[in-house]
């Protein structure tokens, strides 16, 4: 038998009444036939010279007890566990992340379209020679109103997610992206087709908002990196089917060559709408609005039915503690408040690692077929480079679930990052010195190289870092930030990389290695001080560490007890 003594503060005494009478109800329904009726015993705020106990003092003792057990159910938790247990968590997730495919798709259309001479001659200026070529300041202008549409993107989505939820948001997305494509499809000048990649641009931000949120709330902490991660390997795939759809149009004559390969994208919003229309809430969401009941639910469509641990009250429980214990460190959830006390570095820690993907030298994979061309391989040869490229991004996220199972966060990421410098160092290296045919194979090769460690360790491990790192009551809107930090990074890229590249600007061809290679060494001097390992650990844990103000080098070995001072506390009280 439940028997609850609900310690309530003062000033919010009717509102967790109502959110435990939820709870109650939820639990009653659950165990009617085999449980005694619940009874529930409010009892108001004990003063002393008529001061109320802070709300971390309100949760009641069988609240507590639960929301412990829950935690330490999820550290025991082993992976095959957690897939037995969590089928339809995995496939929802799977179905939400799948829209970040089509922002991987479009945006790897742009960089190659550079090098499409059939998007060239009709978009491009037309050279002395009779050629045609699109500007360098062109492509940073259409890059950079994608880009544009992102920034706008993420913050509309940040807002309209916490008040409408995910599913209504992304919906919303996936119609609007709809319409956007014909400004791409059917644009007759570069113009419009720069107001196309604006549009577009908003709806992939409010995606990008949403996805890396929803995975990380919906799913055990033995899931987490995974479903997280999932989201850059739906990057990749949306790059490598480009590559796929580009290498078959090359030998289409006219504008069809480009134009169909904008068509693909309406194969998408339809399908997705339909599964989103049936997904389930995010219960941490439904939970921060009160709604304890309906996040009950959500859980249960979570998990498999038939297999009686599911806990769902102990995961309420859960979500409500750490709620509670993250409303003591902060009360607000706007932006601003993602600026305040230890969410600033929380923000700062997600801002870097995601600004990290953007000068860590991946510009060279962006424009990887205009590089190529640029590093003296022909437009066929580098296009089927592009396109064992993507497959060797696709295989290396795949690798990277087999190295988050042995090894955190913080050393996938400083050790990337380390290989990667060593591979930029040769790429400036070999374009620098050697000027041969012999050089142009070893420098796409190399970028290949590149491609699989990236995909193995910073471009996967990257999400599920800023999915952690936040507090939960503010995870969308800090993910919107740091992804807004890595979008200014990459319109700084997208304005110098085409000038590095461009044979009619700087024309540094493969020297720009050089270049990245030094950001990379300045980041990793920030990896090996700021970024903390999050591996394994609760939202309730990492929000104590946090609080106790813990070096990043010291958060793998602290042992933290979320739960300790409100036992304590509760027992003083007794």
């Amino acid at each position: 038998m439940w028997r609850n003594r609900l310690r309530l503060s003062c000033d919010t005494e009717g509102k967790l009444s109502k959110i435990w009478d939820s709870i109650r109800r939820h639990i009653d329904k659950r165990y009617r036939e085999t449980e005694e009726s619940c009874d529930m015993q409010v009892t108001h705020c004990f003063s002393t010279n008529s001061a109320c106990f802070t709300r971390i003092n309100d949760i009641n003792d069988e609240l507590l007890v639960q929301a412990k057990t829950a935690t330490e159910r999820e550290h025991q938790m082993t992976l095959t566990q957690a897939i037995k247990t969590h089928p339809k968590a995995v496939g929802w997730s799977i179905l939400i992340s799948a829209a970040v495919i089509m922002v991987g798709f479009d945006t790897w259309l742009l960089g190659s379209f550079f090098a499409l001479p059939q998007f060239v001659e009709k978009f491009g200026k037309p050279q002395p020679d009779g050629s045609h070529v699109v500007t360098a300041a062109w492509q940073a202008g259409l890059t950079n109103g994608a880009l544009v549409g992102e920034i706008f993107g993420l913050f509309l989505g940040g807002f309209a997610t916490e008040s409408f939820g995910y599913r209504k948001t992304m919906m919303g997305a996936l119609v609007g992206i709809s319409a956007c494509i014909f400004i791409q499809f059917f644009a007759p000048n570069i113009k419009i087709l720069l107001l196309g990649y604006i549009s577009c641009g908003v709806n992939w931000g409010i995606f990008q908002a949403i996805t890396t949120s929803y995975a990380s709330e919906i799913s055990p902490i033995a899931l987490r990196a995974y479903l997280t991660s999932y989201v850059n390997l739906c990057w990749v795939i949306g790059q490598l089917l480009a590559s796929v759809v580009l290498r078959l149009m090359l030998s289409v004559n006219g504008v069809w060559a480009y134009r169909g390969c904008y068509a693909v994208q309406w194969f998408w919003p339809i399908p997705l709408i339909v599964g989103v229309w049936f997904a389930p809430e995010s219960p941490w969401w439904l939970v921060r609005h009160g709604r304890t009941e309906e996040a009950a639910n959500s859980i249960d469509r979570l998990v498999t039915r038939a297999r009686s641990d599911s806990n769902t009250e102990q995961k309420v429980a859960m979500m409500l503690y750490t709620n509670e214990l993250e409303r003591k460190a902060a009360e607000g959830t706007s932006f601003l408040d993602c600026l305040k006390r230890t969410d600033l570095r929380r923000t700062e820690i997600a801002s870097v690692v995601w600004f990290t993907q953007a000068f860590c030298g991946t510009a060279l994979i962006g424009y990887s077929t205009y590089f190529y061309e640029q590093a003296g391989l022909p437009t066929t040869q580098s296009f089927n480079f592009t396109l064992i490229q993507s497959g060797i991004g696709t295989i290396g996220t795949i690798f990277s679930w087999a190295l988050m199972t042995f090894a955190g966060r913080r050393t996938l990421y400083l050790r990337g990052m380390c290989i990667m410098f060593v591979l930029l160092i040769a790429i400036g290296s070999i374009s620098a010195f050697l000027i041969n045919k012999a050089a142009s194979w070893a420098i796409g090769s190399l970028l290949l190289v590149f491609t699989f460690v990236y995909d193995s360790t910073v471009g996967p491990v990257c999400y599920s870092i800023v999915a952690e790192i936040p507090s939960t009551r503010l995870r969308a809107k800090s993910i919107a930030m740091a992804r807004n930090v890595y979008l200014v990074g990459s319109i700084v890229n997208s304005v110098i990389t085409p000038y590095m590249l461009n044979p009619t600007a700087w024309n540094w061809k493969g020297k720009t290695g050089f270049f990245y290679a030094g950001t990379n060494a300045i980041l990793m001097v920030w990896i090996f001080f700021r970024l903390p390992e999050s591996k394994g650990l609760a939202y309730s844990e990492l929000d104590v560490l946090f609080q106790r103000r813990v070096s990043a080098r010291k958060f793998k070995t602290t042992s933290v007890d979320p739960f300790a001072a409100a036992t304590v506390q509760q027992e003083t009280i007794l």
